[in-house]
């Protein structure tokens, strides 16, 4: 069990010394990414079960993502049902000193490292996160990108002989992150993001552990679109949506799903009722298999291609379309084109950028062994091509997609 008990320490806090107000108990890691791992835990006085995320503060580059999840997150303000809410957000500025970060504020050490390039004050820290008592009853706990929970995964070992993998050794157009480790004395060590927790762990976990459903897959496709509808009324551009940033909430009614993962969202400023199709990005970011062409291709682009990654999302849930991710064996959800007599996979984006024309086949021609979900009726279909359009302003922008998404489920259910 990890102990996160910090309440002998005190914070000097508008000039009061005061003892620390929350307690987290945390039990076992969840899940793993290239910048901080996630444990599942609990509120020490009430036993309220959350999931806390540990952000490392080692580069500039991260301290980055690190501020504009936090912003992002906060600006959601725990408004809607299916984006992840965030409960606490604390610095840790000592190995066992925590200090919570004011509502609206922000460290200014950690701003002060994305402002300079290099993190202030930095040092080695040590990577068995220390601060941190440990004991490992949950076993060996392995470093790998993108982890999700162990929970049901061996119900899916029977079906990856079948499944379509990407190629080996395929060179990628998108910029990575580095991390970087700088010398000298720490004074702000990680970001720990305190959230609700969902116990159905992502939306691959999810779906791909149990029997299709075409009704569940429909109110998961809805829910999807409500949340980035909501994120795009508020002037934030998610960037990297895919089943890996999608968390599952257990329910009575059903599952209800959670947009999570803001580290490359952008927000926009002075964004009039909700359109954000007029502001630009320019940072090649994302995931391969969920990027929109003109990301691929280097050019710049708007919150139309959040539509593009929804409509890949959309097209892989309702057909229970996989792949396996180079480097991984964990069957994925994903859209793709199957390229050369070998069928290699190529993600939809990339295709399309290296041919606008290029016809996409929905409902899918390439069909695995059952089970598979009957495949989607012709409005659906008609407007999964939409959202795939090469030209991103040829894409339903996301208010048009809410009622669109609607009518075509309810025409084709007749």
């Amino acid at each position: 069990m990890l102990l996160l008990s910090l309440s002998h320490q005190r914070l000097d806090r508008a000039g009061a010394r005061r003892p620390m107000e929350e307690l987290y108990t945390l039990e076992r890691e969840v899940g793993r990414g290239s910048y901080g791992v996630v444990f599942e835990g609990h509120v020490a006085k009430t036993a309220h079960r959350v999931a806390v995320k540990r952000l490392p503060c080692s580069s500039p580059e991260g301290v980055e993502l690190y501020l504009q999840e936090l912003w992002a997150m906060r600006s959601t303000a725990n408004n809607h049902v299916n984006v992840i809410a965030l409960h606490d957000c604390l610095l840790q500025t000592g190995p066992r000193s925590l200090k919570p970060l004011r509502p609206g504020k922000l460290p200014l050490p950690l701003v002060e490292s994305v402002l300079k390039g290099s993190v202030v004050g930095a040092q080695e820290e040590d990577r068995s996160g220390r601060g941190v008592q440990r004991s490992d009853s949950a076993g060996k706990l392995r470093d790998k990108t993108n982890t999700m929970q162990q929970a049901g995964a061996r119900s899916q070992q029977d079906s990856k002989a079948a499944t379509p993998q990407r190629p080996q050794h395929r060179g990628r157009k998108r910029a990575a992150w580095r991390r970087e480790d700088e010398p000298g004395p720490r004074r702000c060590l990680a970001l720990w993001l305190v959230m609700e927790y969902c116990d159905g762990g992502d939306l691959n976990h999810y779906l791909l552990s149990r029997p299709p459903d075409t009704r569940s897959n429909q109110t998961i496709v809805k829910q999807l679109c409500s949340a980035v509808a909501f994120l795009h009324s508020l002037g934030i551009t998610h960037r990297d949506l895919k089943p890996d940033n999608v968390l599952v909430c257990m329910t009575a009614k059903g599952p209800v799903v959670k947009v999570a993962d803001f580290g490359l969202s952008k927000m926009s400023e002075g964004v009039v009722d909700g359109d954000l199709t007029r502001q630009h990005f320019s940072s090649t970011c994302g995931s391969d298999f969920y990027m929109a062409p003109e990301i691929w291709a280097g050019l710049s682009y708007t919150a139309q291609a959040d539509i593009f990654s929804l409509g890949v999302m959309f097209w892989a849930v309702l057909e229970r379309i996989t792949f396996v991710e180079e480097g991984t064996t964990q069957e994925q959800l994903g859209a793709y084109v199957c390229k050369g007599r070998s069928g290699w996979l190529m993600p939809l984006g990339e295709a399309l950028c290296e041919n606008a024309e290029l016809q996409l086949s929905i409902p899918t021609k390439y069909r695995r062994a059952p089970p598979l979900p009957p495949p989607p009726g012709p409005a659906m279909c008609a407007l999964l091509l939409d959202m795939l359009a090469a030209d991103p302003n040829a894409r339903p922008t996301v208010d048009q997609l809410e009622s669109r998404v609607r009518s075509a489920l309810s025409e084709d259910s007749h």
